[in-house]
């Protein structure tokens, strides 16, 4: 008999993601930072905003989400962050202010998916993962990142090693470190590399390409237990992709501004999100009781589908006929009926 080929994943993992600046935290990441080297918010991010005309017009093209990244660079080279290292980053994480209700929402979801018996015998867990076009040393430093899986964002690089250093045969050691060059670039468009990664599980098993062909069987999160939380327009890759294949998407706005409000309606309309409520994360927000719902409807689906799966898998045993005693299922016969002469 041909067994039924073996599957790589149980498929009971529910995978929450989150955009971070303007949804987990009120306005970008990077204010301490500018802060602490004296340089006006507004100003630095009025240039980088003004930079890709500037080099279009020289003939060169620039990603409007990861420009400020190389001006980061040019404001270390140039003087005024002067020093400034990964550490660094990770110690002004800490001063990130987060919105009300967190990192205590993280947990509240995780203990979710262990409130009942039936999701407890299905080993069903939630694990919570970031993806920033940010930066993830400071994600890091913030107090809820011992509070998520996994963190996809931007990374720098210090004392970069010089041409040929393969060729020599002792390194000089460095003294001076400074972030000097861009290690990892995240943008909008990327952002689904990392969906990707998620669902196949490359984050959790390096071994696995995340170009790599898989079966959906065998895809650690299947794209229906994601859901997909951002503030808005700039995250609609990751919204599409999640929405396409059956995942929840979830656009929040500052509970202050009319602009996001009617920002986040225009997506719900659009299609591109399921719903859409304030950033506020406290027990009894709307938000939250909509996320907490998504991840019941979540377990609920997934006892369903194991225990459906089980039932055809698993053929029951041969028993004893009695006809007065057992009516036999529909399309089966019993033995004495083999015997009896047919009728006119």
């Amino acid at each position: 008999m041909t067994r039924p080929p073996h599957k790589l994943n149980s498929r009971n993992i529910i995978a929450v993601v989150w955009d971070f600046d303007k949804t987990l935290t009120p306005g970008y990441m990077q204010a301490p930072l500018f802060k602490r080297y004296g340089i006006d918010e507004d100003f630095f991010w009025k240039e980088v905003n003004g930079l890709p005309e500037i080099y279009a017009k020289r003939g060169m093209h620039v990603s409007h989400d990861t420009v400020y990244l190389n001006h980061l660079l040019s404001f270390i080279k140039n003087g005024p962050m002067k020093g400034l290292q990964n550490r660094h980053l990770r110690e002004l994480g800490a001063e990130v202010p987060l919105y009300p209700g967190l990192p205590g929402f993280f947990t509240d979801l995780q203990q979710r998916v262990t409130s009942k018996p039936a999701y407890q015998k299905h080993e069903i867990r939630l694990e919570h993962y970031i993806i920033s076009t940010g930066l993830a040393e400071m994600i890091r430093g913030c107090d809820i990142a011992d509070h998520v899986d996994g963190i996809f964002a931007c990374e720098f690089v210090e004392c970069p090693l010089p041409p040929y250093y393969s060729k020599q045969s002792e390194l000089s050691l460095e003294t001076d470190f400074e972030i000097s060059q861009i290690g990892v670039m995240v943008d909008n468009t990327i952002k689904t590399r990392y969906l990707f990664e998620i669902n196949k599980g490359v984050n959790k098993h390096p071994s696995i390409s995340v170009n790599a062909k898989m079966a959906e069987e065998d895809r650690r999160v299947p794209f229906q237990n994601m859901i997909y939380i951002a503030d808005g327009p700039s995250d609609v890759p990751c919204f599409s992709l999640v929405r396409k294949n059956g995942g929840k998407t979830y656009a929040v706005y500052d509970p202050e501004s009319e602009a996001e409000f009617a920002q986040n309606d225009r997506l719900r309309e659009d299609g591109r999100v399921d719903n859409y409520g304030p950033a506020d994360y406290t027990e009894t927000s709307p938000t939250s009781r909509w996320l907490r719902l998504q991840i019941e409807n979540i377990c609920e689906r997934i006892v369903h589908d194991t225990e459906s799966a089980l039932a055809q898998r698993v053929k029951q045993p041969p028993r004893h006929l009695h006809k007065d005693k057992e009516v036999p299922p529909e399309g089966e016969i019993e033995q004495d009926d083999l015997f009896k002469e047919p009728k006119n």
